[in-house]
């Protein structure tokens, strides 16, 4: 991974720790919704498919609008995007680890064993700080919370991974 300022603006931008950091946040907050019987936590291994579900257009613009449509049934009516979300992931690990990192660092979240959790102290500021944005990054921080709910709906990170098309 290169240094902050040998990286090209729109890696700076759209990859900046703060931001990747914040749509994990919102991801766990989003499992810890729902409160399925698998936890209330989200599996850390599934924190590492939001921002490859997230950050690319095209995929977050065809995640379902409600929970309620199964994983299983998006994954088999969007092939490519399903197969291309292995791959994006995988690239992604990095940026993936540092906003987990700068995201522990500045208090937004907590590691218990295997699992990534949002201080819901951050709901407020994340909120004021989000209305001062573009509109297609509120989108991303709500299709993160969506990610969340969803894969707390679907089972667990084995279950969720291996509907994707990802082995951790």
């Amino acid at each position: 991974m290169n240094a902050w300022k040998e990286r090209n603006k729109e890696e700076q931008r759209l990859l900046n720790p703060s931001f990747c950091a914040t749509l994990l946040w919102n991801a766990a907050t989003g499992f810890a919704v729902e409160k399925s019987h698998y936890g209330p936590l989200m599996p850390i291994e599934e924190a590492f498919l939001v921002l490859a579900m997230v950050l690319h257009k095209e995929t977050r613009d065809i995640l379902p609008r409600s929970p309620a449509t199964s994983l299983a049934v998006w994954a088999t009516e969007n092939p490519l995007a399903r197969a291309t979300v292995a791959d994006r992931a995988r690239v992604l690990v990095p940026f993936t680890k540092e906003a987990l990192l700068f995201g522990g660092l500045h208090g937004l979240l907590e590691f218990p064993p295997h699992s990534v959790a949002a201080y819901p102290e951050w709901r407020v500021k994340i909120s004021r700080t989000l209305n001062q944005t573009s509109d297609e990054v509120r989108f991303c921080s709500k299709r993160a919370a969506f990610l969340g709910r969803w894969f707390a709906l679907s089972g667990n990170a084995e279950t969720v991974m291996s509907v994707i098309g990802v082995r951790p």
